[in-house]
């Protein structure tokens, strides 16, 4: 059987190279890539993908929340995410959201065909080390919101640009911040982003 691919990443040499080697092994075949999160829904309902493997980092929206967002559109499409940094608070949060496989990327090329392979066939497949550390890693203390709030944060986005995005007022925005804050112990914003990512929380 002919497993169907949508593959994610930005980095345009990346995702080039990870095509050729996917599109080497017989029974794979890419048929969509896209370069950033907003764009996998859509071409994921166009190309029907059977597997849809998702950088963990990519503009405009995370691989995770995408993922997330692609099982409720397209639910027997299979998710394997991929990532750089095997950090337990990425793969507790990719567990969440019920991801099919994680995977890093210093893997052998061999390694991520057969995961896909594998969520193919309906399994989940997790670095054994690594869902391990996450189990014994602590839980974000952060809301889905405020996850999200801290994210558009993360990426230099301000309170005027995070309130229009997120639908809420600047005021409420700031609040959301300032409890972010409080709840990572964090001197400041830019000490939250970089306590949460750190700690895989986004």
């Amino acid at each position: 059987m002919l497993i169907r691919i949508l593959l994610a990443e930005d980095v345009s040499m990346v995702r080039g190279a990870l095509v050729a080697l996917l599109n080497l092994e017989p029974d794979l075949d890419v048929v969509a890539e896209v370069g950033a999160g907003d764009a996998i829904v859509g071409a994921a309902l166009a190309a029907r993908p059977d597997v849809a493997v998702i950088d963990v980092h990519l503009p405009r929206l995370d691989g995770i929340s995408a993922a997330a967002l692609l099982q409720e559109a397209l639910p027997e499409c299979r998710t394997v995410i991929i990532t750089s940094l095997g950090k337990p608070g990425t793969l507790r949060r990719a567990l969440h959201h019920k991801v099919t496989g994680f995977v890093l990327k210093d893997a052998p090329a061999v390694r991520l065909a057969q995961v896909v392979r594998q969520a193919a066939a309906g399994e989940r497949v997790f670095d054994r080390e690594l869902a391990l550390a996450a189990f014994d890693s602590g839980e974000s203390p952060l809301t889905d919101r405020e996850t999200e709030i801290l994210q558009q944060a993360a990426g230099g986005a301000g309170a005027a640009e995070i309130a229009a995005g997120v639908h809420l007022s600047v005021g409420t925005v700031r609040n959301y911040l300032t409890s972010i804050v409080g709840k990572l112990d964090a001197r400041n914003r830019l000490d939250a982003v970089r306590i949460a990512e750190d700690a895989g929380w986004i």
